[in-house]
């Protein structure tokens, strides 16, 4: 069945790429709402659904657009909405950007299973991959094959001896983005930071916020939370940025170099032809697939 948060939750925080404080507060939502975003410092209000066609497709971050009005950075809590499964809530946020925390999707995860998930009256559909669909963009390359649940394989390839070649494959049942993904930071090389904030790009970020490399060297003080933490990274962004697909996905998302702007490319071509996909009600077997299902603030705590 559906699900939403059982009591309001608010975050507080300022945008990595903006710089600006923003104060989240995410409100429960009835069935069939979805995500939405709402930006209260507007009069009126407008409202974004977090949906793969409100977003243009930019390679720093996902964010959504209605006519003037945009929402940036959505993607970690996007992230940690599909990873809890929670399918309807209503976002009002007070600036451009969400709140970049600490750079991971682990302060959003606490946050709702603090506030607790609430089921809803009506079933959960979520979405079949039916045939092979595949984007390219440049080396960038993100694929969905059919498979019974959600699938994330990545490789991401860098000359930073840091980062270097990292490959991992997670089955994202049983609470797996909890257990192994949700801690995992944002990460850029110190040349990147500089010329992005020179550009006026990456006003937020620090080190407390992101993982910096400078060729061998890790910069953020404690070093690395997982060995592998650039490529977790990289697959909680894609589950954040698949969850714009407007309900979970069964198939298997494989990504060689991929990011934001590719994997919003997929979801284009997915729903290009109806050929690729369709809808399925979850029964309870489909259902316990799923990335959130059955998770709790245990589950948090022991991956600690």
């Amino acid at each position: 069945m559906q699900t939403t948060i059982a009591q309001t939750t608010t975050f507080t925080g300022r945008g990595l790429h903006s710089g600006q404080p923003a104060r989240l507060v995410l409100r429960p939502a009835p069935a069939g709402r979805g995500i939405v975003f709402r930006r209260t410092d507007l009069v009126p209000a407008v409202e974004i659904p977090a949906l793969w066609s409100h977003v243009p497709g930019e390679p720093l971050n996902t964010r959504i657009v209605r006519g003037a009005v945009s929402v940036g950075t959505i993607e970690h809590l996007m992230a940690a909405l599909a990873g809890t499964g929670i399918h309807n809530v209503v976002v009002e946020i007070d600036g451009p950007e969400v709140p970049i925390l600490d750079g991971s999707a682990r302060p959003f995860v606490r946050g709702l299973l603090d506030a607790g998930i609430a089921p809803l009256a009506e079933p959960l559909r979520a979405i079949v991959v039916r045939r092979p669909v595949e984007a390219r963009r440049g080396e960038a390359v993100a694929r969905l094959d059919p498979a019974p649940g959600l699938v994330i394989d990545f490789t991401i390839d860098f000359p930073d001896p840091a980062i270097g070649r990292q490959q991992r494959r997670m089955d994202m049942a049983n609470g797996a983005f909890v257990h192994d993904l949700c801690d995992s930071r944002t990460f850029c090389r110190l040349s990147d930071v500089e010329a992005m904030q020179a550009g006026g790009l990456a006003l937020g970020g620090s080190l407390e916020n992101a993982v910096v490399v400078d060729g061998a060297e890790v910069l953020t003080p404690g070093g690395l939370r997982h060995e592998d933490e650039a490529v977790r990274h990289k697959m909680l962004d894609a589950l954040g940025d698949l969850y714009t697909a407007g309900a979970p996905i069964l198939g298997r998302y494989t990504g060689l170099r991929a990011g934001h702007a590719v994997t919003n490319a997929l979801l284009r071509a997915l729903f290009a032809d109806p050929a690729n996909w369709g809808w399925t009600t979850c029964d309870s077997r489909r259902a316990a697939r799923l990335p959130g299902a059955g998770v709790a603030l245990c589950d948090l705590e022991a991956a600690a």
